[in-house]
Order: C-alpha cells, then sequence, then structure tokens
C-alpha cells in the first residue's frame, strides 16, 4: 500500500518531479552566494565551491554521503548563526544523531520565535474599519505638478558610458552544467550525422573495391597452387630421399668414429709394451734379448705405419664418398629426381 500511494503521489507531481530536486538545487546555491557563503565558509574551513547538484540524490552523478553531510552541518550551523541564534560549529568525527537533533531544535526555536513576531505585527482590523479617519489624518501624495529633471541630457549620458561597464553581468560556463553537456551531445550527434552522410558513398565504394581485390586474389592464389602442385610434391619426395642419405652418413661416420676408438686403445696397449719392455731391457745385461726387442719395435713401428697408410686409405675413401654423395644431391635437387646412391667400398 505505501508503495502504491508514493507511486501515485509520483503521478500527480507529474513527469518533471523527478528534476525538482535540480532546480532547487540550483537555487539553494544562488541563495548562498548571495549571502557570501563563499567568504564566510569555504574560505575559512578550506572547503570547494559546492556544484549545481551536490547535494542532488541520483544515480548518475557521484556522491560521497560522508563529505556531504559535513558539509551540511557547516552551512546549516553557519546560517543558523546568520540568523541571529548562537550555534557551535559541529565538528568531522561528531555523532550525526546528535548534530542533526541539534539542528532541528534550533529551527524549531526560530520558527516558534517567528511566529512570535507575526503575531505582534498583526494588524488591528478594527481599525481598518475605519479609512475615512486615515484619509483624513495622513496629507496627500499626489504630486501637485509633474516632475522634470534638471540634469543636462549631455552629462547623463558620459555617466551611462561611464557605469554601463561595472553594470555588464558576464555569466561563467559550468562545465559540469548537464544542460551544456545536453548541448554537447546534440552537436556531436549533427555532426556524426553529416560527416556519415558524406563519408558512406567512399566506404561503399571502399567496401566493393575491397570485395573485388579479395576475390582475384582468391582466384590467383587457387591458380598458384594448382600450378606448384606437381612442383611440391617433388620437393616432399627430395627431402623424404636427403633425409635417408643423412641418415646413411651418419652410420658410415659411426663407424669411423668406432675404428678410430679401437685404434687409440691399440696405441694405449702399445705404449703400455714400450713401457714394460724399457724397464725389462735396463734390468738385462744380456744382448740378445734387447736386439730381439729392438727388431720387433722394428716391426711394430712398421705396422703402424701401415695401419696409418690403411685409416688414410679409408678416411680418402669415405671423403670421395662424401663428396660424391653431396654431387649427387645438388644434381638431384636441380633435376627433382635423385636416385639412390651407389654402396660404398665401406658397405
Amino acid at each position: 500500500m505505501a508503495e502504491e500511494g508514493r507511486r501515485g503521489e509520483e503521478e500527480d507531481r507529474g513527469p518533471g518531479a523527478a528534476h525538482r530536486g535540480f532546480v532547487q538545487m540550483e537555487e539553494l546555491v544562488e541563495k548562498l552566494k548571495l549571502l557570501n557563503y563563499e567568504e564566510e565558509v569555504l574560505v575559512k574551513h578550506n572547503m570547494k565551491s559546492l556544484s549545481r547538484h551536490y547535494f542532488v540524490s541520483s544515480p548518475y552523478l557521484a556522491s560521497n554521503p560522508g563529505e556531504q553531510f559535513y558539509m551540511f552541518t557547516i552551512i546549516a550551523a553557519w546560517l543558523i548563526n546568520v540568523a541571529g541564534r548562537p550555534f557551535t560549529e559541529p565538528q568531522e568525527y561528531d555523532e550525526p544523531n546528535a548534530t542533526v537533533s541539534n539542528i532541528l531544535a534550533e529551527l524549531r526555536a526560530l520558527e516558534e520565535a517567528d511566529d512570535e513576531e507575526e503575531e505582534e505585527n498583526m494588524m488591528d482590523l478594527e481599525a481598518l474599519k475605519l479609512p475615512s479617519s486615515h484619509a483624513q489624518s495622513e496629507p496627500s501624495s499626489k504630486p501637485d505638478r509633474i516632475l522634470e529633471s534638471t540634469v543636462d541630457a549631455a552629462e547623463w549620458r558620459l555617466e551611462v558610458e561611464r557605469v554601463l561597464p561595472q553594470l555588464r553581468v558576464t555569466i561563467r560556463t559550468d562545465n559540469k552544467d548537464w544542460r551544456i553537456h545536453l548541448d554537447q551531445m546534440h552537436q556531436h550527434r549533427d555532426g556524426i550525422t553529416s560527416s556519415l552522410r558524406d563519408t558512406r558513398s567512399y566506404l561503399d565504394k571502399l567496401q566493393e573495391d575491397m570485395g573485388k581485390t579479395l576475390e582475384k586474389v582468391g582466384s590467383r592464389e587457387k591458380y598458384i597452387n594448382k600450378q606448384l602442385e606437381q612442383l611440391i610434391q617433388e620437393y616432399r619426395s627430395a627431402q623424404a630421399k636427403l633425409s635417408q642419405a643423412k641418415e646413411r652418413y651418419k652410420q658410415a661416420s659411426g663407424g669411423v668414429t668406432e675404428r678410430s676408438r679401437v685404434l687409440a686403445e691399440i696405441s694405449e696397449e702399445l705404449e703400455k709394451v714400450k713401457q714394460e719392455m724399457e724397464d725389462k731391457g735396463s734390468s738385462m745385461c744380456d744382448g740378445a734379448p734387447l736386439v730381439k726387442i729392438k727388431q720387433s719395435l722394428t716391426k711394430l713401428k712398421q705396422e703402424m705405419v701401415q695401419m696409418d697408410v690403411r685409416i688414410g686409405v679409408v678416411q680418402h675413401t669415405l671423403l670421395q664418398a662424401k663428396l660424391k654423395e653431396k654431387s649427387n644431391m645438388t644434381r638431384d635437387m636441380h633435376a627433382t629426381n635423385i636416385p639412390e646412391p651407389a654402396a660404398g667400398p665401406l658397405a
């Protein structure tokens, strides 16, 4: 029921009731400016000026309830003091309920004082029944002749020209005013509409040209893919054969590495034998075993030379196989047909 009653009151007030708070707030700011609140309140408490809709409760305006309440109490205390009643200014951390109660009590006292003054100044209705006596006692205020000015017209014009700049009122625009924002929105909307009307034809033409260009690029891409399909297949087969050749090369390199390891082991064993022979030769006095040992060493050196020659031959053969395989791969890449390479001498 309460919600229906509230809705009925809003309907009775009309569609402009929602904006009445904005109008009242603007009137309040103007009245406070007439009372010189900027110097009496803002400068004293180091506060910023009130906006045109500072105390309006609206979902479209940012608000700080704590700051608004403190500003309200400061202004209310100052107005009560201006009205002639002493009132202590509330502090920011005072109890809100106590502060509001004190303000309401002072307002009720001011209202009672105004009612008493109205009763004292009430006119005597009985005295109004005798208008003739007042008319006879009061002299006539009607002038006997038409008043004429004795000021010179030229001096009057000079005085008007001198005072005229001081009488001009400059209204400063408030960027936070919703009317200015609304006008700017209408201007921007008209500008966007006119610009869109001029650029729509260019955009449509650009869209059509881009569509044609994309169609040409797509058809050309399909044609190129169709022409290069055979070459792509050949390239893939060449890549597969190259991978196989690399695998065989890796296996051959592994054989050479194994032989080099065996040679290192043999050389190490030979060094050990040499050392043992030198130790035994130094301990023996007979020269025959020494001669035999020297002969054996000479034979071993000859065998090592032969082994080195064989290793060189193997390395040379492997190098020729690598060069031949590389030349075959190069030739096959140019001819797009790589034959199976012949087995090397190490196979």
